[in-house]
């Protein structure tokens, strides 16, 4: 069993498409930090790193978008939100003030960095007329947008218009009227830019209105928010393409004011914390493939999602970090990517996974596929970590209509159009799109694993499958020089709660052999 860490610094990646469950793994690695240490305070703070409220993470049964799956350990003393992340002010009341009313400590410990970016109202809309514009301008398919406003927020960022949580510490005057002046280039570039008709310029309300009520169904059953408070129609201007500008502000303003005593200065926490001799976990939105510089557009986020964006984010030196890879045991997607592993919908296997797999922030109906060691390869060798964690390995036991004798499969390499063997990623993504999977096959296995907590205990054809899917990763990852140390698997999830897990895992020199 792997018991230690290389280092105060823990981050905790995706290496597929995102929706690995990187938030399940956070309460593991505080636990094992807990058991190592004796103390209860060991792990001083868990990062939020990228993104923002785009990334669902699901801890303990609590769904999450903006904040950080540290919640559920109210041992934790803070909860850090970087500069590297871009958010709504109104999100973190909506999902914090919730978790409050169920017992978590969560404004006493939130800490919102002052360079981290305000999303608003503007940014969502101009996300949704993006989308539009894709589809009715240029006639592509839509991205698959969540409709948070993301990628324009960091729009803003390298454009130099920002709004950082610092504002709402000032003035209001100086604050109305970077917002007013933000709000105004949107709704022109909705109407000039975009070319959004009055119909849809509507009907963007309607979807904003629909989504935060889904999102947000069990406050309003709880009587904690009004269904009003997700009612985006109220901002609508007199005449199409405007907004009422004074009452956002107002709005965000009173959000923001409420959140002041959070707004702070995480590099100071988190080198305080390092010179305590306690752990800072770094949770990170998205995964290795959608990252904005390392993955295909347009199916790529808007900001960083490797390992180095810990340090530009937490705003600290660069120095050794222990990296978790973490990934399921087969793959998922949403929205519109190539995906070369996509299981057939008419599969047994395919119809019993696609029950469990809907999107934690947009409730969209995930696409299913067989495990790609590629990717994950490609991960290791140019993102790098340290251990790899697979969950939901109990989805693939025979149960639900996929039945004994079904073979599991594993992608280790593309073929071209001309017999062409890739082993690796291709960088260009009109090559990636004409390749198809090499698989290997694998043996099922029966019964429920959900309740198993030894790797000795589990079925050897689940054994074998790990095994071989790691091997695979290192195959990849080893294809063009040897790797200087190998990753290991230290966690198997087998159930979405904190106790389905299973640590006491071999070696990576005995899974190799074992494979």
């Amino acid at each position: 069993m792997i018991t230690e860490f290389k280092s105060q610094l823990i981050a905790d990646v995706g290496i597929s498409m995102g929706d690995e469950g990187k938030g399940r793994l956070v309460y593991e690695i505080i636990d094992e930090l807990k058991a190592g240490s004796g103390r209860r305070d060991v792990a001083a703070i868990v990062l939020k790193v990228n993104g923002g409220a785009n990334s669902g993470h699901t801890a303990g049964g609590i769904k999450l978008n903006l904040l950080p799956a540290g919640v559920i350990e109210n041992d934790v003393q803070t909860l850090a939100i970087g500069s590297g992340v871009v958010a709504d002010p109104r999100k973190f009341l909506w999902e914090g003030e919730p978790l409050e009313a169920r017992g978590y400590r969560i404004f006493d410990r939130l800490l919102i960095d002052e360079r981290t970016m305000v999303s608003d109202l503007g940014h969502r809309l101009l996300d949704l007329a993006w989308e539009n514009y894709r589809v009715n301008k240029l006639c592509e398919e839509p991205r698959g947008s969540t409709g948070r406003g993301i990628t324009p927020s960091y729009m803003d960022e390298v454009g130099q218009f920002q709004i950082q949580y610092a504002d709402f510490l000032g003035d209001r005057e100086k604050f109305a009227k970077k917002l007013s002046a933000r709000l105004r280039r949107a709704c022109d570039t909705i109407r000039y830019v975009c070319g959004v008709s009055e119909a849809d310029w509507d009907g963007f309300f309607e979807t904003l209105t629909r989504a935060e009520i889904r999102a947000n169904a069990d406050s309003i059953k709880d009587g904690i928010f009004p269904e009003s408070e997700f009612d985006f129609r109220a901002y609508k201007g007199a005449n199409p393409f405007e907004l009422d500008f004074e009452k956002i502000v107002e709005c965000y303003w009173a959000a923001g004011r409420k959140l002041a005593k959070c707004v702070g200065d995480v590099r100071k926490a988190c080198l305080k914390a390092l010179a305590e001799n306690r752990y800072i976990v770094g949770e990170f939105g998205q995964s290795y493939w959608l990252d904005k510089r390392h993955g295909f557009a347009p199916n790529v986020t808007a900001s960083h999602t490797g390992v180095p964006e810990f340090f530009q984010s937490a705003g600290i030196p660069v120095m050794p970090v222990h990296t978790i890879g973490c990934c399921k045991a087969y793959d998922t997607k949403v929205g519109t990517h190539v995906f070369l592993t996509q299981m057939d919908d008419a599969h047994p296997l395919a119809a019993k996974l696609k029950k469990l797999e809907f999107g934690t922030s947009t409730g969209r109906q995930r696409m299913v596929g067989w495990f790609d060691a590629v990717e994950k390869g490609d991960a290791l060798k140019y993102g790098g970590y340290d251990d790899i964690a697979i969950n939901k390995l109990d989805a693939l036991s025979y149960s639900d209509g996929w039945a004994e004798g079904g073979e599991l499969l594993v992608c280790v390499s593309y073929r071209g159009p001309d017999g062409r063997i890739y082993r690796g990623v291709p960088r260009d993504d009109a090559v990636r799109r004409t390749l198809k999977p090499v698989y290997a096959q694998l043996p099922g296995w029966g019964g429920d694993i959900s309740g198993v907590r030894s790797f000795a205990d589990l079925p050897e054809n689940a054994k074998r499958y790990v095994a071989f899917c790691l091997k695979s990763i290192v195959d990849i990852a080893s294809s063009d020089a040897p790797l200087k140390n190998l990753p290991n698997l230290r966690y198997i999830g087998v159930g979405p709660l904190p106790a389905q897990i299973i640590k006491d895992i071999p070696p990576t020199s005995e899974l190799l052999k074992l494979a």
